[in-house]
């Protein structure tokens, strides 16, 4: 393509419309792997400069409204990547004492680290006095809040952490902070329209790049297999094999027991299985490369078929084929998937801050708080016994003297390029447990390695804006998955009205559309792909992000009417390129013994430092974090 022809196709798109926040460096790394700034660029240089940094008390500052690259933005990293590569403490010159003394310095806003505090308050009393610090414009961690207006209306999404998920299974201690923070998972039910969806369907997107030709086909799961497939362009050979595996209930795996599948599952992938087993043909793979990206950020071939099998998709966006002929009985039941705030589990953090720091979130409900605007002047109150102080990236967390006879922690911490530091009676590291061995290197090396063997899992959580969901109704679709595409999965946002916010109903009103990204890379080990998918999100400028979804968007919808620089109203790049926590997988971890578990010898305890976080239990979830923050707490009072 010429540059003319690139420049008419950006006009075509609507790359021109002034629509999003555009960041500094357009969203790319200031400091990657330290190739941009040298060991002796000052921490001034690094962040916003003043003696008095403090955006949050300017007038009209609000995080969750910001458009553009979010999650991991720019000012939020380039500090710790810095510590990462050994270059930090070469020009950090010594820190400044604040003369400020906690009795907890909590490192990470999330939700574990605000659920640490929570149980912190609750053991010690409400005069305990606490610091959370995060090195983000906004708390919360991956539960972040993304807001849009469009014309006068509100929409509301989740930039990071969706729902809850399966909470009757939730621990005693996750349920009852739930039910603490007044959530009534109850009022989902009424507050979820299951109805609004009922008649459309999920179509699949065949690109040209993967397969020959743009096409979409509605009717995927819902149409019979034949027929669907007969719209396809794939060949003969390749749409008899993929409807075979779903029409026929064949057992693959014949003659072995059930525990015998069982572990024959754990032991290869989700590809293996269908070309060793269902006999596929690897022609027909593709179609099926990228349904695991949702849960796992990787593909079919990096992700056991077991693991598949009890890991049905929530979107219900499409369905693991081979499975139903052999035996195993239906995967474990879940709870419905409606447990979803409007801006997913945001409203959690923001229900823990609200009951942390008066005056920070009005209201009193879980209602309420959905449509409560965060007054970010009040986090870090000096009149508060709990702070919250963001933009902070801490660089360090050390005993004064042994750790075994210490009486406090100094933590030291970069904002607004200043390095400072603040002592404490104790400190829980709610944060990246990677990071934490940088944060504290006098930890024992077995437990630095085990916390180095989490690789976080890299992905993105788009957000788009629409002015009208009007092509969706036209062509009778709820959802889109793209096995070929930049963007897997497309679908309309949760239908979740709550309090005095309305989600929109009629296909000419406004809607958020959720658009799924993971960049791994096909056929390398797990972890190298999390670590190449993580370098190409931080080099990768919101540019590139906006173009690829307004020509996907355009692709796949352009039939129906859908013209990108006429109906696109905002874009948020929600950029996670530490996501998930590392959950361990039969496929590429050893069956360890719980006690021998990376995640547990990482998490023991340091004398006044303890360690909280979902990385600390190896599992992706909201309970998980609250569970590791009151294990925390507890190691610690």
């Amino acid at each position: 393509m010429t540059r003319k022809d690139e420049s008419t196709r950006d006009r075509e798109l609507g790359m021109q419309r002034k629509i999003t926040r555009r960041d500094f460096l357009d969203g790319v790394a200031l400091a990657i792997g330290g190739s941009l700034l040298s060991a002796s660029t000052p921490i001034s240089a690094m962040a916003p400069g003043s003696q008095n940094f403090t955006p949050e008390k300017n007038a009209g500052h609000y995080p969750p409204a910001l458009q553009g690259m979010r999650g991991n933005h720019p000012g939020s990293f380039e500090v710790a990547h810095r510590l990462r590569d050994g270059t930090f403490w070469e020009a950090a010159g010594t820190p400044e004492d604040t003369g400020e003394k906690y009795d907890l310095v909590i490192v990470g806003g999330g939700i574990s680290g605000l659920a640490a505090a929570y149980f912190y308050r609750q053991a010690a009393g409400s005069k305990a006095r606490i610091l959370i610090l995060d090195n983000h414009d906004d708390f919360g961690g991956h539960a972040k809040r993304n807001e849009f207006r469009v014309g006068k209306r509100l929409l509301l999404s989740n930039g990071g952490t969706q729902s809850i998920d399966n909470p009757s299974e939730y621990s005693k201690v996750a349920k009852g902070l739930i039910t603490e923070l007044g959530i009534n998972l109850q009022e989902f039910y009424p507050d979820y329209d299951n109805g609004l969806y009922a008649h459309l369907q999920t179509a699949c997107f065949f690109d040209q790049e993967t397969f020959g030709a743009d096409r979409l086909v509605v009717g995927m799961n819902s149409l019979p297999w034949k027929e669907f497939l007969s719209q396809a362009p794939l060949s003969a050979t390749v749409r008899r094999d993929i409807e075979r595996v779903y029409a026929e209930q064949t057992d693959y795996m014949a003659g072995m027991s059930p525990s015998q599948k069982r572990a024959e599952l754990a032991k290869i992938s989700y590809a293996e299985f269908l070309t060793k087993h269902c006999k596929v043909s690897p022609q027909a793979l593709p179609f099926f490369q990228k349904f695991p990206h949702d849960l796992f950020a990787v593909g079919i071939e990096a992700v056991s078929a077991l693991s598949c099998f009890e890991n049905p998709d929530d979107y219900k966006s499409f369905r693991y084929a081979g499975f139903d002929g052999l035996g195993l009985g239906e995967p474990h039941d879940q709870d419905p998937y409606i447990f979803h705030f409007p801006d997913g589990n945001a409203s959690i953090a923001r229900l823990l801050v609200r009951s942390l720091i008066p005056g920070s979130i009005p209201g009193h409900t879980m209602d309420d708080v959905v449509t409560a605007r965060a007054d970010y002047s009040r986090l870090d109150w000096q009149g508060s016994a709990v702070r919250l102080r963001l933009n902070s990236t801490v660089v360090r967390a050390r005993h004064n003297g042994p750790p075994e006879r210490a009486q406090d922690v100094e933590v030291d911490y970069v904002r607004g390029g200043k390095l400072l530091t603040v002592r404490a009676g104790r400190c829980i590291l709610a944060c990246y447990n990677m990071m934490i061995p940088y944060l504290c290197p006098e930890l024992p090396e077995k437990q630095k390695t085990a916390l180095h063997y989490d690789v976080k899992e890299p992905f993105i959580y788009t957000h788009v804006a629409l002015r009208n969901w009007k092509p969706f109704a036209k062509l009778r679709t709820q959802q889109i998955v793209a096995p070929g595409g930049y963007h897997s999965l497309t679908k309309l946002d949760f239908p979740v009205s709550m309090g005095k916010y309305e989600f929109p109903h009629q296909p000419e009103e406004p809607m958020v559309l959720f658009m799924l990204r993971c960049p791994c890379k096909p056929g390398r080990p797990r972890k190298t792909q999390y670590r190449a998918g993580r370098w190409e999100l931080m080099t990768t400028p919101f540019s590139i992000f906006e173009r690829n979804i307004r020509d996907q968007l355009q692709r796949m919808l352009g039939g129906a009417g859908f013209e990108p620089a006429r109906d696109i109203a905002g874009i948020t790049v929600n950029r996670w390129a530490h996501g998930y926590a590392y959950e361990y997988n039969s496929l590429s971890d050893p069956d360890w013994p719980e006690e021998q578990r990376p995640c547990v010898i990482g998490r023991q305890k340091f004398g006044r430092i303890s360690i909280a976080n979902s990385d600390a239990g190896a599992s992706a979830y909201t309970d998980t974090a609250i569970d590791q923050a009151w294990r925390a707490v507890r190691e610690q009072v």
